[in-house]
């Protein structure tokens, strides 16, 4: 998943750093590690030198010094320019920045106490902040005098793409509401901010309470010898010798349920991962999603919006509810017919395997991964040995990169990390220059946020010369010490994703970070990542990196064949517990203002069976309990993009096979048209220009093998 600017406060504070400043000496050293750009390779973030006391204190001082800055702009006896108006609200706001795109990577990746702290009273002061600045009356006096005379001032394209954003942000807001609603929508605003801040934390720590610990190697059967290792030594770092301990990740499914082969297991670890956060204890997040699903129904309503997903989707590329609602209910019938499909063939697997019980969702892995065995030879443990952490990154990820863009990779030991695991590489363009810093934080940890994302410790801008340093961060099973990294498929694929991400963040080449890298739409966002897993099982890449860790060979053909004829088996259920999540994302925020506080249990159920995504033992990727996007990660009404976007990048994908695959020719035409543009352009043109017609569905159903292929 990609993280963007989780403490944004909107168009007139989200923007980069400044210039790099030259070394200070002893006499002029700051006060803290904040106050200055660092003098860090491409201003990286000093984590030698951050405290994880310095946030709180650096928060304020920024916020004040912004503050300061927006007075001046809107106090300004000069007629309102764009220069004087738009662009300074441009350069304001650098320490913010500086503090919260760090402070944001590391509340993500490795918390405590301290950071959940900071996070937990900070959260109300940066809404508050932002309000300020987006319901500044004399502020938005001058943006609307800018905007009103746009067609008389001559602007380049991406400078009056920057003051329609600016414009439209404001407006979106609430710049418009009376006195009396703009108090309320602050008081909204903080409220919700707290919320969110309290339900990011409540399901850590329920995520960490929820691993499921057990006594015996016996119950760990099916497990191969390095996992109950893991299984051991994640026991004892939680100090409970003599057991065995199975973390979590953030999915209802855990991935152990491939493996399991005691069912009792199996399902004490499902119900673990179900009930999460639905305990009646102090990590129960039933009661704050009630209360943030009516505050969030009360601002649309404020805003003049029927609901939160319609105030939500304005901007975006399906920029209405009914929209989405169409998207997904066309994908809503062939995948319950592939389910269903899946399901007797996996039924069947039970009872020819010696079984006497009816098919639960927490047998589907185990006797999926059985009927993929029989029906196309393939165990996933054979994969494994061939996918080795590094060399999947260097071999793969980079390998990719480099044959679409010509880009390459350098490692760097001597930028600081914020966690010893953290590598950093110096990322070179085609001509050599230097094109950004990329973080890779992969392993897991009890407190790290669950999930995989991508976002920025430093934002890409022409105008303010900063050039990207971006992160991926995953939840991959650190190995036994001596052990090899060896992750599966999945994981393979998860790496092209975020580095997708990554791409579109690296090659950002625009003026106004306002506008830059990834600075999309959500239904935009995840396709520069979603079309980059093409590449994972792309015969000249797969062959590049694919060997076994052992011996050096190559995957065998016979391997990789089986691989790609199994690739739509699962299908049914990987769709549709994915369209349940969509649904239960927009269900809740297109209830109305009206509607009462939500028996979050009785809705979850409800929401799934009007919208005929309770599809039989294949249950939400996410319960509403645990689902991070849409409470805390900013993709309320917009977890449906992951699917929207998988229909834009199929499209693409499909683009470059009838034009050569991976050639740099259409690497650089992608760059150039896609990954490069940012918000410079609307997203249908954009998609346009490069596809050549509008987004059609034909080759995601066709991919996902829910449509017969096209002649």
């Amino acid at each position: 998943m990609l993280r963007i600017r989780t403490l944004c406060l909107g168009a007139a504070a989200s923007v980069a750093l400044g210039v790099t400043a030259a070394p200070l000496s002893l006499a002029q050293a700051p006060a803290g590690p904040f106050d200055q750009p660092s003098t860090l390779p491409l201003q990286a973030p000093p984590f030698d030198r951050i405290k994880d006391t310095d946030y709180e204190p650096a928060f304020e001082e920024a916020m004040k010094q912004q503050i300061a800055e927006i007075d001046t702009i809107a106090n300004n006896t000069a007629a309102p320019t764009f220069e004087n108006t738009i662009v300074a609200m441009e350069k304001s706001g650098r320490m913010l920045d500086r503090v919260s795109l760090a402070f944001s990577g590391v509340v993500g990746a490795n918390t405590n106490d301290t950071l959940d702290k900071t996070q937990t009273d900070e959260a109300p002061k940066l809404a508050a902040h932002g309000d300020a600045i987006n319901l500044n009356p004399k502020l938005f006096a001058r943006v609307k005098a800018v905007y009103d005379r746009r067609d008389r001032l001559k602007l380049d394209p991406e400078s009056l793409q920057l003051l329609k954003v600016y414009y439209r942000q404001f407006v979106h807001s609430g710049a418009n509401l009376s006195d009396a609603d703009k108090a309320r929508l602050r008081d909204i605003n903080k409220q919700d901010a707290s919320l969110e801040a309290a339900f990011q934390q409540k399901l850590v720590a329920a995520t960490k309470a929820g691993a499921l610990a057990v006594d015996s190697k016996a119950e760990l059967a099916g497990f191969g010898d390095a996992e109950i290792a893991n299984a051991g030594h994640a026991a004892e770092a939680r100090k409970m010798p003599g057991k065995f301990l199975v973390p979590l990740q953030n999915t209802t499914q855990q991935p152990a349920l491939s493996s399991l082969t005691d069912r009792a297991t199996r399902e004490k670890l499902f119900e673990n991962s179900w009930m999460r956060a639905e305990k009646g204890d102090t990590n129960d997040t039933r009661d704050i999603i009630a209360q943030i699903a009516k505050l969030r129904a009360e601002k649309a309503k404020l805003l003049g919006y029927p609901n939160y997903a319609a105030y939500t989707l304005y901007d975006q590329m399906a920029n209405t509810p009914a929209m989405v609602e169409d998207f997904i209910g066309k994908l809503v019938p062939a995948t319950a017919k592939k389910a269903a499909d899946e399901a007797s063939l996996i039924q069947a697997m039970i009872a020819k395997t010696g079984g006497n019980f009816d098919l639960k969702p927490w047998d589907w892995s185990l006797y999926s991964d059985k009927v993929r065995k029989e029906r196309y030879n393939l165990d996933e443990s054979e994969l494994k040995p061939y996918f080795e952490l590094n060399k999947v990154l260097t071999d793969g990820v980079f390998y990719a990169a480099n044959k679409l863009y010509g880009i390459t990779f350098k490692e760097r030991h001597d930028i600081p990390v914020y966690q010893p695991d953290v590598r950093v590489f110096e990322v070179f363009d085609k001509d050599g220059s230097v094109l950004g810093l990329a973080y890779f934080d992969y392993f897991k940890r009890d407190n790290k946020s669950g999930g995989a994302w991508m976002s920025n410790f430093v934002n890409q801008s022409h105008l303010l010369g900063t050039k990207p340093v971006i992160y991926n961060v995953a939840n991959f099973t650190k190995p036994a010490p001596g052990q090899p990294a060896l992750i599966s498929l999945d994981d393979v694929t998860t790496m092209f994703h975020e580095f997708g991400h990554g791409l579109h963040g690296l090659f950002a080449n625009e003026q106004y970070e306002t506008l830059s890298g990834t600075a999309v739409a959500r239904d935009y966002v995840e396709f520069p990542s979603q079309f980059n897993e093409h590449w994972a099982l792309y015969p000249d890449v797969l062959k590049h990196y694919a060997v076994n860790y052992k011996t050096g060979e190559p995957m065998p053909q016979a391997l990789v064949d089986k691989i790609k004829k199994s690739q739509t088996w699962g299908q049914g259920y990987a769709l549709g517990e994915l369209l349940a999540a969509c649904e239960l994302d927009m269900q809740w925020h297109e209830l109305g203002p009206d509607a009462p506080k939500q028996d979050v249990d009785a809705f979850e159920t409800r929401a799934l069976h009007d919208t005929h995504t309770d599809f039989p033992n294949v249950p939400t990727r996410y319960r509403s309990s645990y689902f991070l996007h849409i409470w805390a990660n900013g993709y309320a009404a917009g977890y449906y993009a992951y699917q929207w976007t998988v229909m834009l990048d199929d499209d693409a994908f499909s683009w470059f096979t009838h034009h050569g695959g991976l050639t740099r020719e259409n690497g650089q035409r992608f760059r150039d048209m896609i990954l490069s543009r940012g918000h410079t352009e609307d997203y249908g043109p954009m998609f346009r220009a490069f596809y050549g017609k509008d987004p059609d569905i034909g080759p995601m159903l066709e991919h996902r093998g829910l449509a017969p292929l096209s002649n």
